[in-house]
């Protein structure tokens, strides 16, 4: 007999996260919890404010009518929103045993600061040094600066980078200036540094600078294509859909020879930790993207590992619907 729960969530962020336009204070988001005899299935429905099409409260309705049908009916279409989607996928691929418990929990370490800091956290990694960083925040010669040093003092880096397409090309060129020729390879990519995707692809050609698809990835009619100058594209499973979308993709990517990379939308450790699972099965020869546990003050039921912030437990959380 099937049986569904769906909790809600409101976490607090830490101070001055900033999506966009507005600082983020709490994570708000669901939990969908789907019984069929003796086993169970679990994911998070967040919605990310800013970056997803859907609303908490689209996500919840669409939930709801999901998880009704599920419980009558059985098997159901995938919704339209990514986040109903990816989330009822990731309980369905639970329930059945499809998802594998081995995760990898290596993570691309996060710069948001000093740079010191991530100098430190570098030394003390084992195996291949990745980190990210976001820039277009700042002045763009300063995010150039930033990351020849980064380059500099640690020789085995492989720079991973953030723009959000908040570059013009000029501004662009401004970055590409401050980091020496002679240490851009070792820039993994840069995820859409300028405004349009053709932009983007004449930076690469000019400066010798991978770049990455992220945002595009998430546009009607994107194909994963091989473009002289683009190294990967960027999977955040929140805000792309169901598990079988995301897996359609990264196998697009690898048989083009793109690196496909799993990356987090500040999800709760609840998600990370099912996001360090998938990209385990899917992409396990690439390090994710999943060091944003720290933006949220409290952990949520499974927590991540060797980390000490408190966790809130399943009885501290609101029943939205069940049957």
């Amino acid at each position: 007999m099937r049986k569904a729960t769906l909790y809600s969530f409101s976490l607090p962020m830490e101070a001055g996260v900033i999506l966009r336009y507005q600082r983020l204070k709490t994570r708000d988001g669901l939990l969908v919890c789907l019984q069929d005899g003796d086993s169970e299935g679990w994911g998070e429905i967040s919605p990310l404010p800013e970056f997803s099409r859907e609303t908490l409260e689209d996500a919840t309705a669409k939930t709801i009518e999901w998880l009704k049908g599920w419980v009558n009916e059985g098997n159901q279409p995938e919704s339209e929103l990514p986040s109903v989607a990816f989330g009822c996928s990731c309980a369905l691929a639970e329930l059945s045993g499809e998802l594998p418990q081995q995760a990898d929990y290596r993570k691309a370490p996060l710069c948001s600061g000093d740079p010191d800091d991530l100098i430190l956290s570098l030394d003390a990694m084992d195996g291949e040094k990745v980190a990210k960083v976001k820039v277009g925040l700042y002045e763009a010669v300063r995010d150039g600066m930033v990351a020849n040093l980064l380059l500099e003092a640690v020789p085995e880096l492989k720079l991973r980078l953030d723009a959000n397409r908040s570059w013009t090309r000029a501004k662009a060129d401004g970055f590409a200036k401050y980091v020496n020729p002679d240490y851009r390879d070792r820039i993994a990519f840069l995820e859409e540094p300028c405004k349009t995707r053709e932009e983007s692809l004449q930076f690469a050609a000019d400066t010798g600078i991978a770049i990455a698809w992220d945002e595009s990835v998430r546009e009607d009619g994107f194909k994963v294509e091989a473009q002289s100058g683009v190294a990967a594209i960027v999977i955040k499973p929140t805000l792309t859909g169901s598990l079988d979308n995301c897996r359609r993709l990264v196998e697009q990517a690898h048989q083009l020879g793109l690196q496909a990379v799993i990356s987090s939308s500040i999800e709760t450790s609840f998600g990370l930790t099912q996001l360090a699972r998938v990209a385990n099965w899917l992409t396990p020869n690439t390090i994710p993207g999943l060091d944003t546990v720290s933006l949220i003050q409290s952990q949520l039921i499974r927590p991540w590992p060797q980390c000490d912030i408190p966790i809130q437990q399943l009885d501290d959380l609101t029943v939205v619907w069940q049957s």
